[in-house]
């Protein structure tokens, strides 16, 4: 990701105002110069510098082995990291307790989203007052910010749930903005894009900064809306709102006839300032039911996604004892600067198939998982799917399709109630995580 002077700039900028998502965070001294003169007497340059840091900010922790998808995949039984100088990632993720003071594992993915989710407030804040300035360009600012903010609020509700989150954090630091549920997370989630995806209607023919390598092909504020369309088409479904997912997947960029992989990416890269995917570390594994539980082709290979995303050690690899056994690798970032997907056509085509079971409209939803089928697995179509079968065969589709992309798998059982049919590894006794707890100290501010 070539973007290496607004992360020293743009974080070095907001890190004061950032630093407290909620206002529960202990800050320093605001009477800082840099922010204010970007409060108040906002440029140009700085406004532009800013959005396209809001691209860094989403990215923290999304591909370091105790990120994002590495946590998730862990709890969602996609992966296991066996790291020998934190065992966390076991007796922690797959143990009886997520840790709320541990801001690295049970408290993990609040402070980066709120810092972000408030740079992108002071952003929007400042747009009025920047001189010089089209009215379109700032139309697309607007929009894209309210996008990641989108973004932003769904790794916190997707990791704490029915804890619920505060939405109305853009207050003075010091103010609390209160913990509110999570259908009220989710429906400020669908109006940020909403109000994103009608701000980028006029934002004319470009946007006026740099967004990263792995928006090719959406770095317009045309292209930018299928992609803002698309994430609403996942949040209407995570919703139950199937009517509303279609509609915005006819608006976004799903096409049949296009590559799978299609899509928006988080963007990384080895030059100095820059972020790597760390998902390449030798800590991190796969889970060998990824294997075991694959179909097979009609020559009886393994479905081929498994063929593509796997490959198999030398030598298997054991913790806990020996309780966990694997010997399997990913190889879906074969790099260091590999590129992690936000949201491609193949999960598109994979919610038009859900959000059609919700609709009870059986057989289009046969027609994309059988296209899921024998596309991206080489599996035969699956003749049989009916009422009975579609959501468990959705189900299965998304895990293999998505697998170790963003605990889709995680987040899917949860939704339908079927966390359960994970695997208990440590003890029998110990059930899957549901959901992350608020951290410590979020919470020991409101005593």
């Amino acid at each position: 990701m070539t973007i290496q002077l607004t992360k020293k700039t743009f974080v070095g900028l907001f890190t004061v105002l950032g630093l407290s998502g909620c206002g529960s965070m202990d800050v320093p001294d605001l009477n800082n110069p840099s922010l204010d003169d970007f409060r108040e007497r906002p440029t140009r340059p700085a406004v532009l510098t800013a959005a396209t840091g809001l691209l860094v900010g989403h990215r923290a922790g999304v591909a370091a082995p105790n990120g994002y998808v590495a946590q998730l995949g862990i709890i969602g039984r996609e992966a296991y990291v066996f790291d020998p100088s934190d065992p966390r990632s076991v007796n922690e993720l797959l143990g009886p307790t997520l840790d709320p003071g541990g801001p690295a594992f049970g408290g993990n993915h609040w402070t980066n989203p709120y810092l972000n989710i408030r740079n992108a407030n002071a952003l929007l804040d400042s747009l009025d007052k920047v001189p010089n300035t089209p009215d379109a360009e700032k139309e697309g600012l607007r929009g894209f910010a309210k996008t990641i903010q989108a973004l932003d609020f769904l790794v916190v509700i997707n990791t704490r749930d029915t804890h619920g989150a505060p939405i109305d954090v853009n207050l003075p630091i010091g103010e609390l903005a209160p913990i509110v549920g999570k259908e009220a997370v989710f429906e400020r989630i669908a109006a940020l894009l909403d109000e994103g995806h009608a701000h980028l209607a006029n934002a004319g023919d470009a946007f006026p900064f740099q967004l990263s390598p792995g928006f090719a092909g959406f770095n317009t504020p045309t292209t930018f809306q299928q992609f803002n369309r698309a994430l609403a088409a996942r949040v209407a479904v995570y919703r139950g709102r199937y009517a509303e997912a279609l509609t915005a997947l006819s608006q976004s960029f799903l096409n049949q006839s296009a590559p799978l992989d299609q899509g928006v990416f988080h963007a990384y890269g080895t030059n100095s300032g820059d972020t790597d995917n760390g998902l390449i570390s030798v800590n991190v594994y796969a889970h060998p039911s990824n294997v075991t539980d694959a179909e097979l082709q009609e020559d009886g290979t393994v479905d081929d996604r498994v063929n593509r995303k796997l490959t198999r050690l030398a030598e298997a690899k054991t913790e806990a004892g020996g309780k966990l056994r694997t010997e399997w690798r990913f190889r879906i970032y074969p790099s260091n600067n590999s590129p992690v997907p936000i949201i491609r056509n193949e999960e598109l085509i994979l919610l038009r198939a859900e959000a059609n079971i919700g609709e009870r409209n059986f057989g289009p939803a046969a027609d994309d998982l059988n296209f899921i089928r024998t596309t991206s697995g080489r599996l035969p179509p699956k003749l049989d799917i009916t009422e009975d079968n579609a959501l468990d065969e959705l189900l299965k589709q998304k895990r293999f399709s998505l697998l170790f992309e963003g605990g889709h798998r995680w987040i899917d059982l949860r939704r339908y109630g079927r966390l359960d049919t994970l695997p208990r590894e440590i003890d029998a006794e110990i059930a899957p995580h549901e959901r992350f707890p608020i951290p410590a100290a979020e919470m020991d501010a409101r005593q």
